[in-house]
């Protein structure tokens, strides 16, 4: 078959049932009384999984690949190896009670695409790489998305590598522990970077689409705020002469979802954590710490809702400090490869829709060092990062067919568009 036969390689189509039973393989590597998985990064279990997908690469002829914080690349060759490979990938950890879906679809519906490329005798111009990322959940070690970040320059490898868990495990020694303190360098080109995962939301089933045309991450700014008042006896103290964190908090915590519902429709607004000093049932409270979580398409909202947090804080009546701890700039994706997401759905007769990801993905990193794209699925009742998280059959299948194509269509481009 002709590489650039762009018309005859249209008619591929992936193995949705080898693709089902693959995920389900690797669900059982950790898995929980609930149906889900909880295989926490750099873990025995991580361990397991990452050398059952080394092995599933190396049967399909890829060669494998492990850099310095762990990533692995498992690599199909082109017939120009000279060009900068098309890579897709996500992550194969999970949250303690994680499900089948989250990031694993992502990895093994990248391997799909290269066992169907196998299958057909299918050879692409540039080589083709599907990436296993290190600690995307940030369950066990801190920062998340740590290594697509140090692939992406967002912080240094010293520093991901001197992370420590709760036990007070390096990264370091969690790698060397496992087999997968990898060496050389961690970044090298890439010509195109794809994304297959489930939303995580319900946007898709509430609109009864099959793929989301992912245009970009919202850009993510979190707090902790805290408020000053004064303990004081719930029944000798007036109302009027009460200084009451708690009912200051109150406020705000109205005010975090007013300020995310006015900048609408991607606005975001979320307070997930409240801690209340003394809290005593017969003590007005004295302090309030609370974490606010806002989330916007683009950076000119973002930091108008910042300053509506802050006006907000600053008439509250009670001393309020507010420290930022993290922000991600919205990140949109290579308009190109957006509209190739979208065209390859079209042609595969499938629904779809233009959607934002509310969720921070390794894709987002990889924006920022190669042009990139993500393709969404649906996932049952929007939930995940939970036992629960399902997702259907033939949904896994199409977004993996339009990852083919995606793929396909980069991959053999010319070689100034390829390369």
């Amino acid at each position: 078959m002709q590489v650039h036969d762009m018309p005859a390689l249209a008619g591929l189509r992936v193995d949705g049932a080898r693709l089902w039973n693959s995920l389900m393989e690797l669900a059982r590597i950790g898995a929980t009384e609930k149906g889900g998985v909880c295989r926490l990064a750099l873990t025995q279990l991580d361990k397991q999984g990452r050398d059952l997908f080394i092995a599933w690469a190396k049967d399909i002829g890829c060669t494998v690949r492990v850099d310095a914080i762990g990533n692995i690349f498992a690599r199909r060759a082109g017939t120009r190896d000279d060009l900068r490979p098309v890579m897709t990938g996500s992550h194969i950890d999970t949250q303690p009670t994680g499900g089948k879906f989250d990031g694993n679809y992502g990895v093994l519906a990248g391997l799909e695409v290269l066992h169907t490329l196998n299958d057909n005798n299918v050879r692409t111009a540039a080589p083709l790489e599907v990436a296993v990322w290190t600690n995307e959940e940030g369950s066990r070690f801190v920062p998340v998305m740590m290594g697509s970040g140090v692939f992406a320059g967002a912080f240094t490898l010293d520093h991901a590598l001197a992370q420590k868990d709760r036990e007070g495990v390096s990264v370091r020694d969690a790698l060397a522990a496992i087999g997968y303190a990898g060496e050389g360098v961690v970044a090298h080109d890439v010509g195109a970077y794809f994304e297959a995962h489930i939303e995580q939301g319900p946007v898709l089933e509430a609109n009864d689409k099959v793929i989301g045309v992912v245009q970009a991450a919202l850009g993510q700014r979190w707090y902790d705020v805290t408020i000053e008042g004064m303990e004081a006896h719930a029944g000798p103290t007036p109302m009027e002469l009460r200084r009451d964190a708690l009912l200051v908090a109150a406020d705000l915590i109205r005010e975090v979802n007013r300020i995310a519902l006015a900048h609408a429709p991607h606005g975001r607004g979320t307070v997930g954590w409240v801690d209340v000093h003394p809290n005593s049932r017969n003590v007005i409270p004295g302090r309030v710490k609370l974490t606010v979580d806002l989330r916007a398409a683009d950076d000119a909202t973002l930091l108008a809702m910042d300053r509506a947090l802050r006006e907000a804080c600053e008439q509250a009546g009670l001393p309020v400090k507010v420290d930022e701890v993290v922000y991600f700039a919205p990140q949109p994706f290579e308009a190109s490869l957006v509209a190739s997401v979208r065209e390859s759905a079209h042609a595969l007769g499938l629904t779809s829709m233009d959607i934002v990801s509310g969720a921070g993905h390794d894709a987002v990193y990889l924006a920022r060092v190669a042009p990139a794209a993500m393709i969404f699925v649906p996932c049952k009742d929007g939930i995940s990062h939970n036992e629960i998280e399902d997702a259907r059959a033939d949904h896994l299948e199409a977004g993996c067919n339009v990852l083919l194509q995606a793929m396909l269509r980069a991959a053999n481009a010319s070689e100034g568009e390829a390369a």
